[in-house]
């Protein structure tokens, strides 16, 4: 079959790359360069690993998405995941790192539990009396998006795919299998995948009853001298308790450490909206760790990056099948981890038809 991706984030990406393996014929087109550093995988590197909630069902999707990771690597020749491990601080009863404690036991996964003590005298980055204790995994790390999005656009090339890069979709047409682009071309297809993140409400408005736009930012920073080994050493930090909802991605793959919130971000009905950051936003963002991390306003802001999310009120994967097109959002910011297990198991619903099953799976109703 021909088909038609339009979106080269982690979603698209690894959709072509799927399709194409099953011996399609695939076009994959961009509306910016790949990667796009204003897309939401657009930045230098994402989380992996393998907490939720007991109740989230993600948890137990991890499996497929790490399998579905080292096929990448396997055809990439490289893999582009620093398997460092990941951290939590829990900081008051009930918080998001207890439920994450609770969900690795319960799926008998490994952990390490630490005092608060035996985690400052580990990442003495972290503040004394702040915190009721911390837990290591060993199944976690940083996925570096960028050398992602380059290597899979570069094997699509080499297998024949067409990459369309500054290409802008300005209208589908599902019934018709048809795509229009700004300069005013037009191109058929047997099937239409998009994934076009948060950009897919200029597509199709009618989704902004199910989908929110958020404009979110991180912040780039540098840490003070003293501590800048303790960083280069540390896991990623996932969540640092209380109600913070933040995490912290030290060095990795030759980018600076970053500190990200889900506390910093506004809703918008546009996903160009305000993309130039404001001033004091990157210290606004650093501000919010202190506590559990000591000396937080000794950390220079170095870079301020925008992003822009789709979020589904119960923040699960949605989608939307609509004549020969296929709509696919990786929604609410945990979609990264999952990028290479979506577009595998989106190749599977084009190729077998069972849109409701792959709903339920992205879902997590089922694996």
């Amino acid at each position: 079959m021909n088909i038609i991706v339009v979106g080269a984030g982690i979603a698209g990406l690894s959709t072509a790359w799927s399709l194409t393996k099953a011996g399609h014929s695939v076009s994959l087109v961009e509306q910016g360069p790949i990667p796009n550093p204003l897309a939401a995988s657009g930045d230098h590197h994402r989380i992996i690993r393998r907490a939720y909630g007991k109740a989230a069902g993600y948890g137990r999707l991890i499996s497929e998405a790490y399998e579905a990771w080292d096929e990448l690597w396997a055809d990439l020749g490289e893999s582009h995941l620093d398997p460092r491990g990941f951290m939590c601080v829990s900081r008051e009863p009930g918080d998001e790192a207890d439920e994450y404690r609770e969900g690795l036991v319960d799926g008998g996964f490994p952990l390490e539990l630490l005092t608060p003590d035996e985690a400052v005298a580990r990442w003495p980055f972290l503040e004394a009396g702040t915190f009721r204790y911390a837990f290591f995994s060993p199944e976690g790390g940083a996925l570096h998006c960028r050398r992602i999005a380059t290597g899979i656009a570069d094997w699509l090339r080499k297998q024949g795919a067409n990459v369309y890069e500054n290409a802008k979709v300005v209208s589908v047409d599902t019934d018709a299998g048809r795509i229009e682009l700004e300069s005013g071309e037009r191109m058929q297809a047997d099937h239409v995948v998009v994934t076009a993140g948060a950009w897919v409400l200029k597509l199709f408005p009618d989704l902004g009853s199910t989908l929110t736009t958020y404009r979110t930012a991180l912040a780039y920073v540098e840490p003070p001298a003293d501590l800048k080994a303790a960083w280069e050493a540390a896991p990623v930090v996932l969540d640092v308790g209380g109600n913070t909802d933040g995490y912290m991605i030290p060095p990795s793959g030759g980018a600076g450490m970053k500190f990200g919130t889900g506390l910093h971000k506004v809703e918008t009905s546009d996903a160009d909206w305000n993309r130039e950051p404001v001033p004091g936003e990157g210290e606004a963002i650093r501000d919010i760790f202190q506590p559990p991390i000591a000396r937080v306003r000794e950390y220079r802001i170095t870079d301020v990056v925008t992003c822009a999310y789709t979020f589904t009120k119960d923040e699960r994967f949605f989608a939307d099948e609509r004549g020969k097109c296929l709509i696919v959002s990786a929604c609410s910011g945990h979609g990264y981890k999952f990028g290479a297990a979506v577009g595998r198991r989106t190749a599977r619903a084009i190729d077998d038809g069972d849109i409701e099953g792959f709903k339920q799976w992205l879902k997590a109703e089922q694996a």
